[in-house]
């Protein structure tokens, strides 16, 4: 019983940093552009990677920009829980990968890009 409660809040954490993770709409738009452009995707490790790897140097800013506010949440949350970053990432990344919209590209374990099927 109490593991299932330690699930619960973790995942309540986790989720909460999802939302928070871009912060801002003009952010948050971008990365959604760039998604949509099939120029940046979600990675299992719970980070963003550059899909198309001519994308211009605006686009590999925001995915280090978003990627640093994740890896400070991630650091955050592995903080208060007592485990590690990479265990956080990894947990957030299964998650981002698994809610990707049709269309958008996504990191497999095997680390090949490919399309999320659409519904």
């Amino acid at each position: 019983m109490r593991r299932t409660w330690y699930r619960i809040g973790f995942a309540a954490l986790l989720a909460l940093a999802l939302l928070a993770v871009p912060s801002g709409s003009v952010l948050a738009d971008q990365l959604g552009n760039a998604k949509k452009a099939g120029s940046v995707g979600e990675r299992p490790d719970g980070y963003l990677g550059v899909v198309d790897k001519s994308a211009g140097p605006e686009v590999k800013a925001l995915v280090e920009e978003i990627n640093q506010k994740r890896r400070e949440k991630y650091a955050s949350i592995a903080k208060k829980r007592g485990t590690s970053v990479k265990a956080v990432a990894a947990l957030a990344g299964a998650k981002l990968v698994k809610n990707a919209s049709p269309g958008e590209y996504v990191m497999t374990n095997s680390g090949k890009w490919s399309q999320k099927p659409g519904r």
